[in-house]
């Protein structure tokens, strides 16, 4: 029996791996699920000028912290307490405050490409990608960066022509093969929810 299970789960940016994570872990004791998003471990730039940090790819890989992230979900995988970064996508900065996680059975960690990286994917006991046509995803991504990180429309289409599009392509589309299951029409696919929760109750078991 193991005392605990990391799910990756992957997919393109507003393809809805934030959405099927948080469809997932309520159907586990609350006191036996944390997610951790990727999106936490982007570098800080505070030593960059705010011009020089928008101009910035922060859809590449180059732009996360993947040491840190590796480092902390290890120690979190033996039983540790880890202090998450907490990032401020207005600023491109770290915040001073970090987010305290305890250590529990099952740990779900969603972004773009984790399953990119051989050592994410090598402590990975479930592999999951989101599935999502380019044009919903753009669509979603239009709107959250809008609402929930202060982009104007004009910002966010210029980003994704230049950086969000051929970077997905280039990093992240092609992770889809590492996948044990691939979750078609988003984080709302009851069915593929339902499917790796019974997934992880057997690994928990095995």
């Amino acid at each position: 029996m193991k005392s605990h299970i990391l799910v990756g789960i992957a997919g393109g940016s507003g393809s809805g791996k934030t959405v099927a994570s948080q469809n997932l872990a309520p159907l586990f004791p609350s006191n036996e699920v944390a997610i951790i998003s990727q999106d936490s471990y982007y570098k800080d730039r505070s030593d960059l000028g705010i011009e020089e940090r928008a101009a910035i790819n922060y859809d590449h890989p180059d732009s996360f912290d993947f040491d840190l992230m590796k480092q902390q979900l290890i120690t979190f995988l033996d039983g540790d307490t880890i202090e998450i970064p907490i990032y401020d996508f207005a600023t491109h900065t770290r915040m001073r405050e970090t987010e305290t996680v305890h250590s529990v059975p099952i740990v779900i960690v969603e972004g773009l490409m984790i399953l990119g990286v051989e050592f994410l994917r090598k402590l990975m006991d479930l592999k999951v990608y989101v599935d999502v046509p380019a044009d919903i995803r753009f669509i979603r991504r239009l709107k959250r960066d809008i609402e929930e990180r202060d982009r104007d429309v004009k910002s966010v289409v210029h980003q994704y022509l230049e950086t969000v599009r051929p970077m997905h392509e280039q990093f992240v589309e092609k992770t889809k093969n590492y996948a044990d299951i691939i979750i078609p029409d988003g984080g709302n696919n009851q069915t593929a929810i339902n499917l790796i929760q019974e997934k992880i109750q057997l690994l928990l078991t095995a």
